[in-house]
């Protein structure tokens, strides 16, 4: 199920995701799964994640509670579903430079299109200058070759995708991004 992989879903993902024509049909189905789901509301949506019940059903070892990290997972999921459900989409990867212990960073995801790599970074709420050091270290990793030494990737630096809250941001990212492969969305771009 796709909750395994994306930890957190709205019910406007679960219907692009599971392809129902209506929320009529969506929210019936969410009522046959009610025994495997929990759920919140965060703002106008409500957010879907696994419970005991349905981790046990399909082999989940990853516990979700209620969070308010939430929006940062389902900015996510929505990059997940604007670039088709890639095949290889991994959460939270560690990319480090073994040679600079301080060149090393957390991806919001890395996955691959149509032979294309690319790491997501998702700004919900982030600090620009905490921003500013992760694109660094970015262009630090970049410089490093991790990437072009990993036969997995094409020999070649992933693009940088960003996700942002708004179109100041964007700009501000768009700035600090020079120098690397990059593109940059709002969320209201990808629903």
């Amino acid at each position: 199920m796709y909750l395994k992989k994306m930890d957190y879903l709205n019910r406007d993902q679960i219907q692009t995701l599971l392809e129902f024509t209506s929320v009529r049909s969506t929210n019936r189905f969410l009522l046959e799964m009610k025994p495997y789901l929990s759920s919140f509301r965060d703002g106008y949506d409500t957010i879907y994640y696994l419970n005991a019940e349905g981790r046990h059903k399909i082999g989940c070892q990853r516990i979700r509670k209620k969070t308010i990290q939430a929006r940062h997972y389902i900015m996510r999921s929505q990059v997940y579903i604007a670039f088709q459900c890639p095949d290889y989409w991994r959460n939270e990867l560690t990319i480090e430079d073994a040679n600079n212990k301080k060149n090393r960073i957390v991806c919001d995801a890395l996955f691959k299109v149509n032979g294309i790599s690319y790491i997501l970074e998702v700004d919900n709420e982030q600090k620009i200058y905490k921003n500013k050091l992760k694109i660094e270290r970015y262009k630090a990793i970049e410089v490093a070759g991790i990437f072009q030494n990993d036969p997995n990737f094409f020999r070649k630096f992933p693009e940088l995708v960003w996700i942002t809250t708004s179109e100041y941001r964007r700009k501000q990212l768009k700035e600090m991004c020079g120098g690397l492969q990059h593109e940059v969305y709002t969320f209201d771009d990808l629903r």
